[in-house]
């Protein structure tokens, strides 16, 4: 087993780790923890968010339940439930994750098995520092269809499009709405007027958005 530590980046990768070494790291450290995993195929990431990348991600889910109270969308949200399948050999941890097309197949779910649930219909990755594993290949392999990407102060939309993940400055979650260019506004704004008054205007600009799209 090799390990290696970054002395400047809250990430320690470990390599040639067997799935069920995997496995047992996850049942040893709980869910009540800091840290988060992403596992590829033998590479094993060992995570500690810092407050910077923790602050942006409750925000992002902040603004999630807008979009979904504007829009009249269900979601149920799974935080970094951890999303694994044995046969793929790959598992993550996401920042945040969300049902929302597929939201009535897993209301009543309260544990996630990707051999038989889909995989969630939106996740939200906050980048502060280089991933040693990349998630996106993960995510590929899991079916995930929609993936943000937030690395301060720029946000990108992916949407799984025929087996590749294809840009967009659109969200198809959430009725095409210009997120990747709007979001990152808001997200700047909170540090001036707050993260409640964000909010605020950030539920006023969907309202009107939709007002918009309908005339």
């Amino acid at each position: 087993m090799v390990m290696i530590a970054s002395t400047n980046s809250p990430r320690v990768v470990l390599s040639n780790i067997s799935w069920q070494t995997f496995e047992t790291i996850l049942a040893e450290m709980g869910a009540n923890r800091a840290v988060r995993l992403a596992y590829d195929q033998g590479m094993l990431e060992i995570m500690t968010p810092l407050m910077p990348h923790e602050h942006n991600n409750r925000l992002l889910e902040h603004l999630v339940f807008v979009l979904a109270e504007v829009l009249n969308l269900n979601l149920k949200s799974i935080g970094s439930t951890t999303c694994k399948r044995h046969d793929l050999l790959r598992g993550v941890e996401p920042d945040s994750a969300f049902y929302i097309q597929n939201e009535p197949m897993m209301r009543q779910k309260q544990n996630l098995d990707l051999t038989q649930d889909p995989p969630p219909d939106l996740v939200i990755e906050v980048d502060y520092t280089s991933a040693s594993v990349d998630r996106f290949p993960i995510y590929l392999a899991l079916g995930v269809p929609e993936v943000w990407r937030y690395d301060e102060p720029v946000m990108q939309i992916y949407r799984l499009c025929e087996g590749v993940y294809v840009p967009s400055d659109v969200s198809p979650s959430f009725a095409n709405l210009p997120l990747a260019t709007e979001v990152p506004h808001f997200l700047e704004q909170s540090l001036n007027v707050g993260e409640i008054s964000m909010i605020r205007l950030f539920r006023v600009w969907v309202s009107q958005q939709i007002v918009n799209s309908n005339t």
